[in-house]
């Protein structure tokens, strides 16, 4: 457990170690309170890193061991720098001066003189050689005498939203950028399909850019467990690196002709019907349904694709290369073994691969390879899988983009992945093993998180050029005109909590923030993608400044944005929602005054809708779920609700939008609050769909597993139709600046 740091605390062996293996003993919380890790925990952290420190000898003896490692791998082989700017590169050597030759990305040739000197950074000037400026962008080639290493030369900041519009043709406009926020399963199109696939998301694109909307927000459609229909959380994937089957619609290449004939030969007809009429997704009933259809269509694609469509499945699959096939061989890999525990051929059936036998723990092994010779099509079949749900994927961002959305679909990448999962497996050198990502103990979540995902190594990612964190984003960019990143403070540090540890017991361990901001940056020009950082939580003093610096687009959430207020993570939020104390209400800033570099919304999936919140729908359902802390109650959430009620009832009064007396609960001024978001001064005001159709539950419930519809619930509103009536349009008119329609009139009497 932490403890509040003194001024009488002295560094100790054990602390040395720790500031050198990147974990920070002390850190100050989201309240300015300085806390200090205990020993114990410290322990057992490094342990876990491998490094022993039961005594002060250990700890020197790791230490050294820590210092002589990175003196034997000085040069890194991938070096980031900013355009415009001297390179420092890393390298220790004791000559003033030293040739080198620097092969571009184009083919052209610099040759120069490096000297050795210091960056002004922590660097000790003999480990430095500075080279002068290099002003073309991009991964270039460095040799200096026999060593070589590889220079990402990044923009000085991401592309942004001005950056989109601009080459939209759309510069100088006068409205205000905006974008629908959707969780994409909860969609519907008129077809009995169980979720929102991506031919709804094509449809919700077209329908908003309709509306002028420019951008389209989804949850993250990271690859899950084909296997595991239970496992359908979308922040806990199997993989980043590849996307989830079941959003495919394989009428889309297949024709709806021969989907319907699957369907038929399959009986699942009426099935389908009864789970498409459903308000919450049955993932357990409808995942094996709908890879029942994927398969059989895959097991008569050569007679049903066209030439042309077999042939790009192919070449993707070529592109794919080991990452792809590696992917396809762990899911084969999993459900041949679950098969066979459920035909009592398998005494072993566990599907996490660290439980798998030992030869099969590595996507290199050759029992692995052998696998893939067995069983061959079933490889192919996932792979299928992958192509056909990325076409589905590219299909919808050129259909946002040929509506005239500037930016398009904004993907979600997840905070990290399923330690048992696919891309743990594949990338098990920058992957942290036993640890899990979470968040410190703090006065709303006094035990701490554990989110159950794992995450990047940062020494794993220095050592291998960054290889695994740049195949993610490109992977994630691939088919998007943004990216937004969860929990983007794990760039500048994460809070590691041991597997089976308490998560009280975590250390925050840091990452190099500017090396991963340029990389982001140089991909994100690259992709011509906006990016938007979750910078909600214990937020550290310099970390919105260098995102700003870096133009990664922070987001202002209404609920949070009030005077003297501190940042709380989305995952806690549910936690700071309720009313504060008595008479200590903050008020609302005017979105006018909120933080310009980022973008505006009302709620995020985590928290109420402005409906539910309204009408303390959020306190119903902690006070059902026992989710309440020791000693609050109902009935004094739902008092200090009818205050906060009353400070954003005020705020709105005094911007002009509403008058008369504060509404009861079941009539949320949901116009008028989206009118005031409308005046936000933000890059891009993003709405979830919830709000402009004013529901009142929310996606997800913070804390909860199966007693909340979390990640299940579906819209009744057809997204064929979304602006179709005055309302909905009237409400995207407001948020893009516009007044009309947007005042909220007084309460009857």
């Amino acid at each position: 457990m932490s403890r509040r740091a003194t001024r009488h605390d002295t560094p100790t062996a054990l602390h040395a170690l720790a500031l050198r293996a990147g974990l920070l003993p002390r850190w100050t919380d989201a309240w300015n309170q300085p806390q200090t890790v205990s020993d114990a925990a410290l322990r057992r952290v490094l342990d876990g890193l491998g490094l022993p420190c039961a005594t002060t000898g250990q700890c020197e003896a790791s230490r050294a061991w820590l210092a002589s490692d990175d003196a034997a791998h000085a040069l890194p082989p991938l070096v980031t720098a900013e355009r415009g700017k001297p390179v420092a590169v890393p390298w220790p050597h004791t000559l003033p001066q030293r040739s080198y030759r620097l092969t571009l990305e184009d083919g052209a040739i610099v040759t120069g003189t490096a000297e050795r000197g210091n960056d002004g950074s922590a660097r000790d000037s003999d480990g430095t050689m500075l080279l002068p400026a290099i002003d073309v962008c991009g991964y270039h080639r460095l040799e200096l005498g026999d060593a070589h290493t590889v220079l990402a030369i990044a923009p000085p900041r991401c592309y942004g939203v001005a950056d989109a519009l601009r080459h939209a043709g759309r510069a100088g406009e006068l409205t205000r950028p905006w974008g629908l926020a959707v969780q994409l399963y909860g969609l519907r199109r008129g077809a009995p399909c169980g979720l929102g696939d991506l031919s709804a998301l094509t449809q919700c694109c077209i329908s908003a850019a309709g509306a002028s909307a420019d951008a389209v927000a989804i949850n993250p459609l990271h690859a899950g467990f084909a296997a595991l229909p239970e496992r359908y959380s979308p922040y806990a994937p199997s993989s980043r690196l590849f996307l989830n089957p079941l959003y495919a619609d394989p009428a889309v290449q297949f024709g709806q002709a021969a989907v319907d004939w699957a369907v038929a030969a399959l009986g699942a007809g009426e099935s389908l019907q009864a789970l498409e009429a459903r308000s919450e997704i049955d993932w357990v009933k409808l995942t094996p349904l709908r890879y029942a259809i994927l398969r059989w269509l895959w097991e008569r694609s050569d007679a049903l694709l066209p030439r042309a469509a077999l042939d790009d499945c192919a070449a993707f699959r070529a592109r794919g290369g080991t990452a792809l096939h590696a992917h396809a061989c762990y899911e084969a890999i999993q459900a041949r073994r679950l098969a066979d525990s459920a035909n009592g051929m398998n005494h072993n059936p566990a599907p996490d691969w660290r439980c798998w036998p030992v030869t099969l723990r590595a996507p290199g092994d050759a029992a692995v390879a052998a696998f893939a010779q067995a069983h061959a099509n079933e490889v192919a079949y996932h792979a299928f899988l992958q192509w056909i749900t990325a076409d589905g994927m590219a299909r919808a961002q050129r259909a946002a983009r040929g509506a005239g959305m500037a930016v398009g679909i904004v993907s979600d990448l997840a905070v990290g992945a399923d330690p048992g999962g696919s891309q743990a497996w594949t990338r098990q050198q920058e992957i942290l093993a036993g640890f899990h990502a979470g968040a410190p103990p703090d006065l709303y979540n006094p035990l701490g998180q554990d989110w159950g995902v794992a995450v990047f190594s940062p020494r794993g990612l220095r050592r291998r050029g960054y290889a695994a964190f740049l195949e993610m984003l490109r992977a994630n960019l691939a088919h998007a005109g943004g990216l937004r990143i969860d929990h983007v403070l794990g760039l500048a540090r994460m809070w590691l909590v041991p597997a089976g540890a308490p998560a009280s017991e975590g250390a925050y361990l840091r990452y190099p923030l500017q090396d991963m901001l340029r990389l982001v940056a140089l991909e994100s020009w690259r992709h011509r993608a906006i990016i938007i950082g979750e910078n909600l939580g214990t937020v550290p003093p310099e970390l919105n400044a260098a995102l700003s610096a870096r133009g990664v687009l922070g987001i202002d959430v209404l609920w949070f944005q009030r005077e003297e207020s501190a940042p709380v993570d989305a995952a806690e939020a549910a936690q700071r929602v309720p009313a504060p104390a008595p008479d200590t209400v903050p008020a609302f800033l005017p979105p006018a005054a909120w933080p310009p570099d980022a973008i505006a919304t009302t709620s995020t999936h985590d928290l109420p809708t402005v409906t539910g919140w309204w009408a303390g729908r959020d306190l119903a359902w902690r006070d059902r779920l026992h989710l309440l802390a020791p000693g609050e109650t109902l009935a004094a959430m739902q008092a200090g609700r009818a205050r906060e009620r009353g400070a954003l009832w005020q705020a709105l009064c005094a911007a002009g939008l509403c008058s008369g007396a504060v509404p009861d609960p079941a009539d949320a001024p949901l116009d008028a609050v989206l009118a005031w978001l409308g005046t936000a001064r933000t890059a891009m005001r993003l709405v979830p769909l919830e709000d402009l159709l004013g529901e009142a539950e929310q996606p997800n419930l913070p804390g909860t597993t199966s007693v909340h519809p979390n990640w299940q619930r579906r819209l009744d509103a057809d997204v064929r139709a979304l602006f179709d009536t005055p309302m909905v349009r009237a409400r995207a008119n407001a948020l893009r600046g516009g007044r009309h329609g947007a005042r909220h009139p007084p309460p009857r009497a």
